[in-house]
């Protein structure tokens, strides 16, 4: 028989009532709505930060605060997405208390649950010594169960061990079923929907089996064990009586689910993020986390931080005019005491090469005004909007170094189309014709070492080929024909041989990569580039600047050893910042991208990217875009600046048209 508790209370002696005396005066260190957020009271509470507010800043406050104001620092949980960010973290919170910071518990989602699915995993059926698959052995578990269902036979098409691995754990991540990812962005592969489903289940089965856990199975364990034991969720929210989350609106549901978990016993959550720089979404972050925030926890405080520490209000009034027509957002108004700067430019020009003559150029005039290289930044949708701005650097002899992206000569999909190029130039060219013979199937090693002795010797390359018998024997007579009919071709245009090319390199480009839709993009580039040259001998010089061991076009420029600006995808650039930024290809089909046109969250991101471009200047930003150009993927002619600055006013930007020297303006605008 249970018999009922009284609780009789213990009141402390009079001079330990008073709450006790702060060590920092956190009024002088912070602004007023910093402060409001790191002084906030027990219970839920979204921290919007706006660009460049201090948003890392807070979040050390707010631990220091906590310990400060008496909370036992292992009661305190801090999670972030990289280990050196919550380290540098409890770091300055310890310069700030002292010692005691170290007993705070941060790190990882993923680091984090592999501290307590060690701790209380056997609950779930997890011993404590489960071994955890880095990348390359999932997916050689995967390639193993794969064979073992007989689904590896080479005449069926079916994903690559990698691709597989990404299709799974996209599932994990979302909370959706691999069906539905599958549909989503694997469409390609939906022929073999039923046989991927009966794989995953065999991979999973394996992995409990041998007491293995992949790295979203610690967040998917953890989940499964917050939900299924519920003394081990008691004991574990209980332990962590505060929770903090940094970057929340980069979270997925998994994460958010998590965290929902994590606090039963107590609701007391800061979570801090900006709704408006939420662009991960090709990872599994879902926008709608930070959105529904208050949703999920009910009597949610919201503070924001507006005040911006990085850019000049012109720049801010442009960001601000652009997230303003969001669909979804918690409105916010960034301001600066930074009041002074030029305006933000939008730049028109006739075509790609003369954007790309318009930023070397500028970059040099910068430099010149005491702007260091290292100070300037490139900022582009994609990697391969940056392909004929690197070669025209390298002309300058500007130094650079490209982030978020292979170089796009470096890529393995325009290498083995370019060699094809190469060995008409030159059929002398051992290294490319060695690329072009092991594309073709049935061609090894041994067999292409065979074939490039021949090669050498022979007057005619093609009756070589086609002498070969044997299983590569088609596929050899089909390079054949292909070289043949463009041998000699002096008068053809290098856009037509790369476009002739294309079309015989595609169902192997489908072969040999998984995410072969994607490839065909930056190919499609490579012909837009080459239409602006009269000559394939010129065409392949400015692309071939990087002898074997290394690239030219990273060389430095003489007495600047440390110095080069930064060529990055706007996914690469958060959280960075740059006293001048361009951003390029800023027109309608490219930016936002054309593929984003299908539906409204994937516009919206688009919006939310472009924002995060805008915001990492300091005092220099120029928006560039070319003019009537044909994208051939679409079919579409491009010929207007990003509708994302329809609502613009024009008193928040300098309108520039390029001229040539000694010409004149047609525009009817200023000319630059």
């Amino acid at each position: 028989m249970e018999r009922e508790v009284k609780t009789y209370v213990l009141k402390r002696p009079a001079e330990e009532a008073a709450p006790a005396k702060l060590s920092i005066d956190y009024a002088a260190a912070l602004n007023p709505q910093q402060l409001a957020a790191v002084t906030a009271g027990d219970g839920p509470s979204l921290v919007i930060a706006g660009a460049g507010s201090g948003k890392t800043r807070t979040l050390i406050y707010r631990v220091a605060y906590l310990i400060d104001s008496g909370v036992d620092p292992s009661n305190i949980l801090l999670l972030t997405f990289t280990r050196k960010s919550a380290q540098e973290m409890l770091e300055r919170a310890g310069e700030l208390i002292g010692a005691r910071s170290r007993r705070v518990c941060g790190g990882t989602f993923h680091s984090v649950a592999n501290l307590l699915l060690r701790r209380y995993g056997r609950g779930i059926g997890i011993e404590p010594g489960f071994t955890i698959l880095d990348r390359g052995d999932a997916e050689d578990l995967i390639a193993l169960c794969r064979a073992q269902l007989g689904l590896n036979e080479k005449d069926k098409r079916f994903p690559r061990k990698g691709t597989i691995m990404e299709m799974v754990s996209k599932s994990e991540n979302t909370l959706k079923s691999l069906d539905e990812i599958i549909l989503e962005e694997f469409s390609h592969f939906a022929d073999h929907a039923e046989d991927l489903g009966r794989l995953q289940k065999a991979y999973q089965a394996a992995k409990r089996q041998k007491q293995l856990l992949d790295y979203d199975d610690l967040l998917v364990a953890l989940r499964q064990l917050l939900l299924l034991d519920e003394t081990a969720r008691q004991t574990i929210s209980s332990q962590y009586r505060y929770i903090l989350v940094d970057e929340y609106q980069d979270t997925n549901r998994l994460q958010a689910e998590v965290i929902r978990q994590l606090t039963t016993a107590h609701n007391n959550v800061m979570v801090v993020g900006d709704d408006s720089q939420s662009i991960y979404a090709f990872r599994g972050a879902t926008f709608k986390n930070i959105m529904d925030f208050p949703v999920l926890f009910p009597g949610t405080k919201i503070y924001k931080l507006e005040e911006n520490y990085r850019s000049t209000q012109p720049i801010l009034n442009l960001a601000n005019c652009i997230i303003d027509e969001a669909a979804e957002k918690y409105t916010k108004r960034l301001f600066t005491r930074k009041i002074d700067g030029p305006l933000p430019a939008l730049v028109e020009a006739a075509g790609e090469n003369a954007q790309s003559r318009f930023i070397a150029q500028k970059i040099l005039e910068l430099r010149e005004e005491g702007v260091p290289l290292s100070e300037v930044a490139v900022l582009f949708r994609s990697s391969f909007h940056s392909f004929d701005l690197e070669i025209e650097l390298s002309r300058r002899g500007l130094p650079f170094v490209k982030r978020g992206g292979v170089k796009f000569i470096e890529t393995a999909h325009v290498k083995d189309l370019l060699a094809h190029l190469r060995v008409l130039a030159n059929p002398m060219d051992t290294v490319s014709w060695h690329r072009v013979l092991m594309l073709v199937e049935g061609v090894g090693p041994k067999k292409a070492q065979d074939l490039l002795a021949a090669l050498v010797k022979s007057d005619k390359p093609s009756d070589v080929l086609r002498g070969a018998s044997g299983r590569s024997g088609q596929g050899l007579k089909n390079l054949a024909d292909t070289l043949e009919s463009l041998s000699g071709a002096g008068e053809v245009r290098p856009a037509e041989q790369v476009n002739h090319i294309y079309e015989y390199y595609l169902p192997i480009l489908k072969e040999q990569y998984d995410d072969y839709p994607k490839r065909t993009r930056d190919l499609d580039h490579l012909h837009t580039i080459a239409e602006g040259y009269p000559k394939v001998s010129d065409f392949l010089a400015d692309l071939a600047l990087e002898p074997p061991d290394g690239s030219a076009i990273d060389v430095d420029a003489p007495d600047r050893d440390d110095e080069r600006l930064v060529l990055s995808t706007i996914h690469s650039a958060k959280g960075l910042e740059w006293q001048c930024v361009f951003v390029i290809w800023v027109v309608d089909g490219k930016f936002p991208s054309v593929y984003s046109f299908i539906t409204d969250d994937e516009l919206e991101e688009e919006r939310r990217l472009f924002y995060v471009s805008v915001t990492r200047a300091k005092r220099h930003l120029f928006l560039t875009y070319p003019i009537n150009v044909y994208d051939k993927t679409s079919g579409m002619l491009l010929s207007k600046p990003s509708r994302f600055l329809d609502h613009v006013s024009s008193d928040l930007l300098d309108t520039l048209a390029l001229v040539e020297e000694g010409g004149r303006g047609d525009w009817g605008r200023d000319s630059y």
